[in-house]
Parts: structure tokens; C-alpha cells; sequence
């Protein structure tokens, strides 16, 4: 019963986290910002960072890295690339690597004022030893939040999807709907980095989905695929760790890495027999296009 009682939330955590972030990875993916993950994540281990040197700990963590996030997240979606005249993933390089600089300043400051660095490491890799029913019911909560932004704004992410450009012409609050994207990602990305790692948090967002985009066709199927494959992928990575006392962070990266080279594998032997490929290919186009 003991094993039970500590095993359950985190098999539920990890299928919940996969499959939030999952959904969140169509519409990443779709637009071609996989660096959207990597700087909200690192924005929000920079602000657990300096968190823990400021003293806290535990879960009181998600202050200061949901607060990073939330900054990060504004500071993008206030920032549109077409008005600044640069690359979206450009702008998304150098915020990451802005955001990437003031975590690792943090990190090598543990040593001048004398700090433990335990608490970041675990933040950095993953620990099962996070998960408990306050995180799962976090995590669920989180989930929901996701599921009811896809439902209203539907018509509007697909939109934005396509065209941000054209949307807007269309008459979309483009820049109200997409920072709000943005802080839903900040929410996900910082109340699930603790179980899977900082530093590896954005490939279950990218990975789950870009396997979606190889095996179906069209937006509603590549969510419930990129949600199903995000799931099995959260929940497998956290019973390999168990099985093996291996980082949790890194086995379930692995797994979600390898489900998008299967994803391939099987696209190819599609189109070797003569059917359609995914929408979405090393080279293609988006899922809306």
C-alpha cells in the first residue's frame, strides 16, 4: 500500500504533463517556434534560480519561476517580429539565450554565498521525489486551463496558425490571443518542469507533436495524436526511471525522441507503399496549410 500511495501521482503527473504540453506542442510546432519552449522553460529555471538563493525551496520554487515565465511570456508577446522587422525564431534566440545567460549566472553564484545547489540540480534533471497530490491536482488544474483555451479560441489559434498576418487582417486580436497562448505555455512549462527537468521540459512539448505531424492528417487529429503520444511518452518515461533509477527528465526525453523517429520510420514506409505522408515532414508544410 506504501508503494502505491507514493507510485499513483506520479503516473498520473507524468501522463498529465504530457499530454498538456502535447496539445500546446501542435500549435508550437505548427508555426515553426520550437524555441518558444526552450526560452519559457529556462526564463522559469532562471527565476528558481535566483528563488533559491533568495532562500526558498520546495514548492514555494514556483513563485519566482512562474513569475520569470509569466515575464518572458509578456515580453514576447508584446514584442511582435513583424513589427520589429527580425525572424520570429531569431527574436526567440536571442531571448532564450538572454534567459539561458541569467540561469547559469545564477547557478555559478551558489558558490559565493555558500548556497546548496541540491534543489537546482533537481530542477534541472527531474525528480519523482517532487510529485505528490498537490502536484497532480496543480498539473490537472493546469490541464483544464488548456483544454478550455483550445475550446474558446479554436477559430482564432487556427487562424494564427496559418497566418499571424492574415489573421489579424481577418480581424483577430492577434497580439491578445497570443499572449495569452503564451502565458497558458508559461503556466504548463513551469508547473511541470520540476518533475521532468528544466533543461529538458520543452522536448515533451516539441517531440509528442512533431510525431503527431508524421502519422495524421488535419488540426482535431493531430491534437488527439500529439495529447495521446505526449501522455504515453510522460507516463512511460516515469516508470522507466523508476525501473531503472535512471533521471526522470532524461528518460522521458528519450522516449519522446524516439517516438518521433518511429513516427518517421512509418511515414516513410507510407509513402513507400504509396500513401499520403503526414502533414507535416522534415520539409513540409503546416498542419493548416
Amino acid at each position: 500500500m506504501i508503494d502505491l500511495v507514493f507510485w499513483l501521482p506520479v503516473l498520473i503527473a507524468g501522463t498529465l504533463s504530457g499530454a498538456s504540453t502535447g496539445v500546446l506542442g501542435v500549435y508550437i510546432v505548427g508555426m515553426r517556434m520550437p524555441f518558444l519552449g526552450v526560452f519559457v522553460s529556462h526564463a522559469a529555471l532562471a527565476g528558481a534560480v535566483f528563488g533559491t538563493l533568495a532562500g526558498l525551496s520546495g514548492q514555494t520554487l514556483l513563485l519566482p519561476a512562474l513569475g520569470a515565465a509569466v515575464a518572458a511570456a509578456l515580453t514576447l508577446g508584446l514584442m511582435p517580429p513583424e513589427r520589429l522587422r527580425i525572424d520570429g525564431n531569431v527574436l526567440l534566440g536571442v531571448l532564450f539565450s538572454l534567459s539561458m545567460g541569467i540561469a547559469f549566472l545564477g547557478i555559478g553564484l551558489f558558490p559565493v554565498f555558500g548556497r546548496s545547489d541540491n534543489d537546482v540540480r533537481n530542477l534541472l534533471w527531474g525528480s519523482l521525489t517532487f510529485c505528490r497530490w498537490s502536484d497532480v491536482r496543480l498539473i490537472a488544474l493546469t490541464g483544464a486551463c488548456v483544454l478550455l483555451f483550445i475550446i474558446l479560441f479554436a477559430k482564432e489559434m487556427r487562424a494564427i496558425l496559418f497566418c499571424r498576418v492574415q489573421a489579424a487582417a481577418a480581424g483577430i486580436h492577434v497580439t491578445l490571443v497570443w499572449t495569452g497562448f503564451l502565458l497558458l505555455t508559461s503556466l504548463v512549462l513551469t508547473v511541470n518542469f520540476q518533475t521532468v527537468g528544466g533543461l529538458m521540459i520543452y522536448s515533451l512539448m516539441t517531440c509528442p507533436a512533431a510525431a503527431a505531424f508524421q502519422l495524421v492528417r488535419g488540426h482535431a487529429p493531430s491534437l488527439l495524436a500529439a495529447t495521446l503520444i505526449g501522455a504515453s511518452c510522460g507516463l512511460g518515461g516515469f516508470i522507466i526511471s523508476a525501473a531503472t533509477d535512471l533521471p526522470t527528465g532524461a528518460t522521458t526525453v528519450l522516449l519522446a525522441s524516439f517516438c518521433v523517429i518511429a513516427a518517421i520510420a512509418v511515414n516513410r514506409l507510407r509513402r513507400t507503399r504509396g500513401r499520403p505522408q503526414g502533414p507535416l515532414s522534415i520539409s513540409g508544410t503546416s498542419p493548416s496549410s
